[in-house]
């Protein structure tokens, strides 16, 4: 019988310093099947800290500016240093450090000073566990377009693995066909967890952060929220995207399509469960009403046509995705009526071309009217249980009305696996605290 592997990914908190590198020491030798280690690069010690990757882009933009670049380097060298020499390694990782130093001040790209962080940290862990090193430009592959490229990586990653017992593979990077370092985007660690379980044909794939797994509401905002203690792919996708930052949403993907389940624990709390993400669940775990979790997010627009017969003119939805992709526009949601139809964009997005896209929309689709209403929030409540609850949406939108919280906008899918509201900057806190209270 094949002993089970597991991949574990451990986030900047969780190796900011020798302390905190040590209880990952704990961790991973706490059980056989840890076989393959993915580090981050070092995080933040206290409030105020500096994170490493954040120094290297610094570091990447001062030799880029012919500026003083010694200080930031000085401070880099001697975050790795005094990890080395409270964990009593003997690795030269000067030398490391001084090649880094001078590929950059020779014009090394920026993807390549970020991603040392990583690297450096990783060389640093695989010399503590006694683990072989993969450099991770070596089985991790973008293609020309700076995309990552699952065919060529699934191709050599899981053979190079075999090569080895146990190993460390640095996250958040690999390399172009030229050669060259590219990064993930930030949160990109989480996808080399999932591309490396997925090509380990992993039993299961442990993400190790500074928290004990989702909880149902952002803690900011609810007090002690419960903690989500399953959830499925889908309904993580949906809260990650909506804001729930626990775990990069593009990290589900290389899991997903080999079904391995994801566990979000806690490195400073190892023995609590944390979250466990799986690709389904039949029938219900006990969440009252059928909710996972609520999330969402400030700063949209909403774009509301208006438009009698808009329901019988062929290709009129047609006519107003052309007008959005004239200016490179996507939506997040689009709910609609019988005579209108409303576009759900990021401020950040529009902000640069809303009145032209207002004249596009005007020329192409002849609308009645255009309503353009900014500086609004999107919450969704989530969960696999709602299609089979009644009275949810009835519970949400009471509780919403007596907080005096006024609903701009509702969408809800026909999977019934999520409830969309809109509501006004000002009041989100507001109404992420009523749906809570009321649901859960």
């Amino acid at each position: 019988m094949n002993m089970a592997v597991k991949v574990t990914k451990f986030g900047g908190s969780s190796l900011a310093s020798a302390e905190q590198i040590l209880k990952m020491k704990q961790i991973v030798e706490a059980d056989e099947a840890r076989k393959f280690v993915v580090p981050s690069a070092p995080g933040k010690r206290f409030k105020d800290d500096v994170k490493v990757t954040d120094l290297l882009y610094s570091l990447h933009d001062a030799a880029a500016h012919f500026e003083e670049t010694d200080e930031i380097y000085n401070q880099i060298v001697r975050r790795y240093t005094d990890i080395r020499d409270a964990l009593g390694l003997s690795i030269k990782i000067e030398e490391h450090l001084e090649k880094m130093y001078r590929d950059i001040k020779t014009g090394a790209n920026e993807d390549y000073a970020a991603s040392r962080g990583e690297y450096l940290n990783g060389l640093l862990i695989a010399d503590l566990l006694g683990y072989d090193f993969v450099d991770a430009a070596d089985v991790i592959f973008f293609d020309e377009t700076g995309s990552y490229d699952a065919k060529k990586t699934l191709s050599i990653l899981p053979g190079a693995l075999k090569l080895h017992e146990r190993a460390v593979i640095p996250g958040f990077y690999g390399s172009l066909p030229n050669g060259k370092i590219k990064t993930f985007s930030r949160g990109g660690s989480d996808i080399t967890g999932s591309i490396v379980s997925r090509a380990a044909n992993a039993d299961l794939y442990e993400n190790w952060t500074d928290v004990s797994g989702f909880m149902m509401a952002d803690p900011r905002i609810v007090e002690n929220p419960k903690k989500i203690d399953v959830v499925t792919y889908r309904e993580l996708r949906e809260l990650a995207y909506m804001g729930a930052t626990v775990l990069h949403e593009d990290s589900i993907f290389p899991v997903l399509e080999a079904a391995i389940p994801i566990n979000v624990k806690n490195t400073n709390d190892p023995e609590n469960s944390g979250t466990m993400i799986i690709p389904a669940i039949e029938g219900r775990d006990g969440a009252k009403d059928g909710i996972t979790g609520i999330a969402g997010k400030k700063n949209f627009t909403v774009i509301t046509i208006e438009k009698d017969g808009m329901n019988t003119e062929i290709g009129f939805g047609r006519k107003v995705l052309t007008c959005l992709e004239k200016f490179g526009l996507s939506f997040e949601h689009m709910p609609s009526s019988i005579d209108t139809i409303s576009i759900v964009v990021a401020d950040i997005r529009i902000r640069h071309c809303i009145e032209d896209l207002i004249d596009e929309i005007h020329s192409v689709c002849q609308p009645d009217s255009v309503e353009v209403s900014s500086n609004m929030a999107i919450i969704a409540t989530v969960g696999r249980g709602m299609i089979r609850q009644v009275g949810v949406s009835a519970k949400l939108f009471a509780a919403l009305a007596q907080s005096h919280v006024n609903v701009r906008m509702i969408d809800q899918g026909s999977s019934e696996i999520n409830i969309i509201v809109g509501v006004e900057n000002d009041d989100f806190e507001k109404a992420v605290k009523a749906i809570y209270n009321a649901l859960v």
